[in-house]
């Protein structure tokens, strides 16, 4: 049996287990039988790719983290679009285990904003950790690298908060997104 897949299965279960996950519900998370995702973390063999990328999501890791067991540095961003179906209190499309963040085996909670439109440029700001954004309504615009970026609802964004960088909301409708520092 390969080395790199019975880490990657350990690593997987780790990881699970630090989330506070049973099998089960892993299993029902990624659409797996409970015994095809109880040999994924036995042996790592045969684990689709987009099964690793939902555990990551799921539990808050880069994919290259699970894959090479090497702490991912926020350097850039990426954004990732959210499913559709669930809920959170108010906002059709999300659950709210979906926004709490898991950072360092703690749970952050998210922050809601509300951004009024506006032509002013974004206040720049910078701090330690890292932040994650996602767009509840409307659209906002988030600043760093003298770029901007839109995103609009049911996107989101993960990066690098030490770069200076602002959001400002794009559009003629307040937008609203919450936020999730860990420092």
């Amino acid at each position: 049996m390969n080395n790199e897949f019975k880490e990657i299965a350990a690593r997987i279960r780790e990881l699970r287990e630090a989330c506070g996950y049973t099998q089960e519900e892993m299993a029902a998370f990624v659409k797996a039988s409970p015994e095809t995702y109880a040999g994924y973390e036995r042996s790592g063999e045969n684990i689709p790719i987009s099964v690793i990328y939902e555990i990551a999501n799921r539990c808050g890791v880069d994919f290259t983290e699970i894959v090479t067991g090497v702490r991912a540095k926020l350097d850039t961003y990426h954004i990732v679009r959210r499913g559709e179906g669930r809920s959170v209190s108010r906002y059709p499309g999300y659950r709210f285990e979906d926004l709490a963040f898991r950072y360092n085996k703690k749970i952050m909670q998210p922050l809601l904003v509300t951004l009024e439109p506006s032509d002013e440029p974004a206040a720049l700001v910078t701090h330690s950790g890292q932040e994650f954004n996602l767009v509840l309504e409307g659209s906002i615009a988030v600043v760093f690298d003298d770029k901007e970026l839109v995103l609009t609802a049911g996107d989101s964004i993960y990066f690098n908060p030490t770069h200076p960088h602002g959001q400002r909301c794009v559009g003629t409708v307040k937008a609203r997104f919450l936020t999730v520092i860990a420092e």
